[in-house]
């Protein structure tokens, strides 16, 4: 599964990974392999990356979107904050 986090200004992360936590407007949710398509607004909160690897990468967002195809994950967020 591939993930690209982007912001207005840059490409803050790319790559392969395991699993995805976002804050939605509902709460938060964790997108995994094989996850439905999926296009939800995220509010304010942190961004929950396990890469393929096992590491983990987090950081904050002010807000955004996410989008979720055959395994292809594109988050387009605001105010990154590491």
């Amino acid at each position: 599964m591939n993930i690209v986090v982007l912001t207005p200004d840059k490409e803050v992360f790319n790559g392969e990974i395991k699993s995805v936590k976002v804050p939605g407007v509902g709460g938060q949710f964790q997108i995994l392999r094989g996850h439905a398509p999926l296009v939800s607004a995220l509010n304010e909160g942190e961004v929950s990356i396990e890469k393929a690897d096992g590491q983990k990468v987090t950081f904050g967002i002010n807000q955004g979107f996410v989008e979720v195809l055959r395994n292809e994950i594109s988050l387009l967020v605001t105010g990154v904050a590491e």
